[in-house]
């Protein structure tokens, strides 16, 4: 299969591109703005040979299969720089993807989207019978990522006719995780690594940590199904509390942990308690992930302070 990837730069469109590169089963076309930096990286994988960084410009030179949509921005503190800007940045690639769909229906689509999708605080895990939240009078910066993927799927579900999967991540994890990017997990690596005191507030939130390995094992289920139209919650076997983790990360490394009300976590996208689905219609189409939530922070954490 033929496959085109937007915005392959990104962590965990490069942890996909990895996986599937050894995996030899495609031909994948790399599309990013800074196409040096990504050709820098496939050089230090020693992946030149096999594959090429190419400009967006270039796209529509090309016949594909499928096209993957990476576009965005996953770092929070990056996020509130760019602000409104999300909303166009999203559209104008989105938009870029639609219209060779349009013109191959036979290519499907698989979009990046996110959990924010849903909006509101999360004061529930989310289902399949969750509406989406926003305050329409009240809107904000912690607002425009997740309208951004909100319009896009809704676009997306207004074009039946066309196989669009929108695939929705909570909580990313991996050996390639950026250690200084800014999420709550993140600060606690680093806390860990540099034996320092981790601070943090009282609330118990729950989060769900998706690997690289089930993400490509997603990836393939949308893949290789022959058409489908829909938006897809990414899981694991098991959602993990923060008192879980920090129990592990005090048990395991002798973390140091001290508990006020104030913390520095960035919540670019809004203060979410029960960040997770309890949507499994991706096992529908084959999915089935190996490993709990606080399994795969196990599995990283050892990884990237062993490296």
């Amino acid at each position: 299969m033929n496959i085109a990837i937007l915005g392959a730069s990104s962590l965990i469109a490069k942890d996909l591109v990895y996986r599937m590169l050894h995996q030899g089963n495609h031909d994948l076309q790399l599309f990013s703005r800074d196409t040096a930096a990504l050709e820098q990286w496939l050089d230090t994988h020693k992946f030149a040979h096999k594959v090429s960084s190419l400009s967006y410009s270039e796209f529509n030179n090309g016949k594909y299969d499928a096209i993957i949509n990476f576009v965005g921005v996953g770092d929070p503190a990056k996020a509130l720089e760019m602000g409104s800007s999300i909303i166009e940045i999203t559209q104008q690639y989105d938009t870029l993807a639609l219209n060779y769909i349009e013109k191959n229906p036979k290519c499907k689509y698989i979009f990046l989207s996110s959990g924010a999708v849903y909006g509101g605080t999360f004061k529930y895990a989310v289902n399949k019978n969750t509406p989406a939240t926003f305050p329409v009078n009240q809107l904000g910066q912690t607002d425009w990522y997740g309208i951004a993927k909100l319009y896009a799927e809704t676009r997306h579900r207004s074009l039946p006719h066309l196989s669009i999967i929108d695939i929705r991540v909570f909580n990313y994890i991996s050996p390639s995780l950026n250690i200084d990017s800014r999420f709550f997990i993140t600060d606690l690596l680093r806390a860990v690594k540099n034996n320092e005191t981790f601070h943090t507030n009282s609330v118990n939130i729950v989060r769900d940590f998706i690997t690289d390995e089930d993400f490509h094992q997603l990836i393939d289920c949308t893949l290789n199904q022959s058409y489908i139209n829909a938006s897809l919650d990414c899981y694991t076997k098991k959602p993990s509390s923060k008192l879980d983790i920090l129990d592990f990360c005090k048990n395991k490394y002798g973390l140091e942990i001290v508990v006020r009300e104030v913390d520095s976590i960035i919540n670019a996208t809004g203060a979410k308690i029960n960040y997770y689905s309890k949507n499994k219609k991706a096992a529908e189409i084959g999915y089935k992930p190996e490993l709990g939530s606080l399994e795969n922070i196990e599995k990283t954490f050892k990884n990237k302070l062993n490296s």
